[in-house]
């Protein structure tokens, strides 16, 4: 009877604080931990289509510069332009998969190598004592470029829950 008293009040202080948070539900934390609905935007007006080059699209053709970590014939590795954390970097695959949920079957191999190679470079970065790995699918889950990628986050407690 107890838990279930503690459970009810809980659930009432996670539903003030997704009220609080506004149309949109939770905000995407900056850099400092203070929310900015940014990144929300950006996603809410992004087009999943896929038929106009990406900002990753273009920096795996060299067109835009990035700041490369890693690189290999399946995958780009190289930093966050706008990190949320004191290291903050992306993988990519090479070839083009819009979302994580567009993936096939065939992608397998290609999705376990990006996760592969995301640990190796964390290790590279000193990221020892822990890091989180997010992949934004969707208008929804804040997805603001539609070309796969993995956000590796590290270098300072990470708060949970994250969203």
């Amino acid at each position: 009877m107890a838990a279930a008293v503690m459970l009810a009040a809980g659930l009432r202080v996670v539903r003030r604080g997704v009220a609080a948070a506004g149309p949109l539900g939770a905000q995407v934390r900056g850099a400092a931990g203070a929310t900015d609905g940014n990144e929300v935007t950006k996603a809410q007006q992004a087009a999943s289509g896929g038929a106009a080059p990406t900002i990753f699209s273009r920096i795996l053709d060299r067109s835009l510069p990035a700041d490369i970590l890693f690189e290999d014939h399946q995958c780009l590795v190289f930093r966050d332009v706008a990190p949320q954390a004191p290291v903050h970097f992306l993988v990519i695959p090479k070839k083009p998969i819009p979302r994580i949920s567009q993936a096939e079957e065939k992608d397998q191999q290609l999705l376990g190598h990006l996760l592969l190679i995301a640990k190796k470079v964390a290790k590279s970065e000193g990221l020892a004592d822990g890091y989180r790995l997010v992949i934004n699918d969707g208008k929804l889950g804040a997805q603001s470029v539609y070309h796969l990628h993995i956000h590796v986050l590290g270098g300072r407690q990470l708060l949970w829950p994250p969203g």
